[in-house]
């Protein structure tokens, strides 16, 4: 990986690490993502008694450590392997995946432009990172249109490059809930209010689709569940709202997810 961070790393972040040295009753290794190397104790490399270190880590082994504590006077910071659970690891391993696939559209950037993949990343990240932890979220803001590079004051050549690459590799987050609507209406022009009731709740992001027995499924799609929920209240609302106003009757049921 490229990424370098400034400075020391927080207690208790979770750091990717390269072991560069195993002893009897310690482990060494390179903080990836930081200009300094961390100390694991005996103690801290798994549960338990450890009759022989080298069965759990092994000199150039990349591992997933957590930071117990920094001496910044001496240098000196503290790792621990054992204290990572599952989830946390998962979540490192997905974060620095995906700051490698920003790296990659920062390599195909730069080949475009026949410039020199380090210089390209040094001009990206000097811009990015004083606005973002990592680069590739905000390669995902970029995709989804939340930002733009020429914004994060980006040269708009590079910016152009980038974003093309973006949007080609990057596929804005989309989720999707869904619920059931039930309409009836026993006036003479009965139809024509269900079809003007349901016209209320509609629009881009959100599909209805009758399914019998006077039953609508209502499935709204948004780029996080929160929005997709206001999405979802404001459209049955909307559509109750007019159907009690125009002599029908309608009920919402929430569809789990």
């Amino acid at each position: 990986m490229l990424l370098k961070k400034q400075g020391y790393p927080e207690e208790s972040e979770i750091v990717l690490c390269t072991v560069t040295s195993v002893r009897y009753n310690s482990v060494f290794a390179n903080l990836n993502e930081y200009n300094h190397s961390g100390m694991i104790h005996i103690s801290e490399v798994s549960p338990g008694r450890i009759r022989n270190i080298n069965d759990y880590v092994k000199e150039g082994k990349v591992i997933i450590c957590k930071v117990l504590r920094i001496d910044k006077e001496r240098g000196y910071i503290d790792l621990s392997l054992r204290r990572v659970n599952e989830g946390q690891r998962r979540a490192k391993v997905n974060e620095i995946k995906k700051e490698q696939k920003a790296e990659k559209i920062i390599e195909f950037a730069a080949k475009k432009l026949k410039k020199d993949i380090k210089d390209v990343y040094r001009e990206v990240s000097d811009k990015i990172l004083k606005k973002y932890d990592l680069i590739y979220p905000c390669f995902e803001d970029v995709a989804e249109k939340k930002v733009t590079l020429e914004e994060i004051d980006i040269s708009k050549e590079l910016s152009k490059e980038l974003k093309e690459i973006i949007d080609q590799k990057i596929k804005p987050v989309e989720v999707s809930i869904k619920g059931n609507i039930k309409l009836v209406s026993y006036a003479p022009d009965g139809v024509e209010i269900i079809k003007e009731t349901l016209k209320k709740g509609m629009n881009k992001n959100i599909k209805i689709l009758y399914v019998g027995g006077g039953r609508y499924n209502i499935k709204v799609k948004a780029s996080d569940y929160k929005t997709a929920e206001k999405m979802l209240k404001d459209s049955t609302e909307a559509i109750i709202n007019y159907a009690e106003k125009n002599h029908a009757e309608a009920s919402f049921e929430r569809e789990e997810k």
